[in-house]
């Protein structure tokens, strides 16, 4: 081969191997068919997955600061991903510093649901998705009322599924409820450059604080809240029926499921038929 070809043929293989490392190391292939990226934006690392395709719908896990998509692919209470992706494009991601997960950045010790919010916002917008659904469960209740107070606009409907809220026993660090007690020191083994006073201080102001009912609006923000809302409510430690039952109450446009929806464990299918029906009625054509 001419040398002056061969060197030509060289260098473009080797520009092609660079540009291509990014989008390699960016995407990933999930389980189940799901595209895996991260979506990063100064110290914030976001772990993140899509599957289906339709209009957006962003899905949010439970289980409380340790929230991440393997619980939505654990099928608790029915796997999610696999029931909406098939009319929806599903979009979910692993809570920022979940111990399980893979999404990490700051501890915003002063701002700690805003911090969130800022990480769920700002995936949609890295994905270019103006408006969108979201159905959240567990800690995914909280969540999406700071979104519906941040973004009105933009979440057309909202599913709160087995929602947290607040309740007097909480105030006990004993009571079953206050999950956030065990998160603190599991991070800190992980991270040793984040330090048990600050994660105290974090999950303070983010539980309690003047903690009451959602944690993060007010009722007076539920009764003139206008997106039409889902309710499944729960009756656990952490999953107060009262609470639940009270915002599906307050606001104007709120639908609410049987009860119990999760036992037996015949009613869930139910319980899904009523989320896809109310999804489908308040999805843009």
């Amino acid at each position: 081969m001419d040398p002056i070809r061969r060197k030509i043929l060289v260098t473009g293989a080797a520009a092609a191997a660079m540009a291509a490392a990014p989008r390699l190391f960016a995407q990933q292939t999930g389980q189940g068919g799901t595209a895996a990226r991260f979506y990063e934006k100064g110290p914030v690392r976001i772990y993140y997955e899509e599957a289906g395709s339709g209009f957006p719908l962003m899905l949010l896990p439970g289980g409380g600061l340790n929230s991440t998509i393997a619980g939505l692919k654990s099928g608790n209470p029915f796997p999610a991903i696999e029931e909406f992706k098939g009319e929806f494009r599903c979009i979910t991601a692993d809570l920022r510093n979940a111990t399980t997960g893979q999404s990490t950045g700051p501890v915003e010790v002063d701002r700690p649901w805003e911090s969130y919010a800022d990480d769920q916002l700002g995936l949609m917008d890295h994905l270019g998705i103006d408006k969108f659904m979201v159905m959240g469960f567990c800690i995914g209740g909280p969540f999406i009322w700071n979104l519906l107070k941040r973004a009105p606009n933009r979440v057309v409907a909202a599913v709160l599924a087995q929602p947290v809220g607040w309740r007097p026993e909480m105030r006990d660090p004993k009571y079953p409820g206050v999950f956030w007690k065990t998160w603190g020191p599991a991070l800190t083994a992980q991270r040793p450059e984040i330090t048990m006073p600050t994660v105290d201080r974090f999950v303070t102001r983010m539980f309690e604080t003047d903690p009451d009912f959602v944690f993060t609006v007010t009722r007076d923000f539920v009764r003139g809240c206008q997106t039409p809302i889902l309710v499944l409510p729960d009756d656990s430690p952490a999953h107060p029926y009262a609470v639940a039952m009270e915002s599906a109450m307050l606001a104007p446009k709120a639908e609410v499921s049987m009860f119990p929806w999760k036992e037996p464990k015949e009613r869930i299918p139910l319980a899904v038929r009523q989320i896809h029906s109310f999804l489908k009625a308040h999805r843009p054509a």
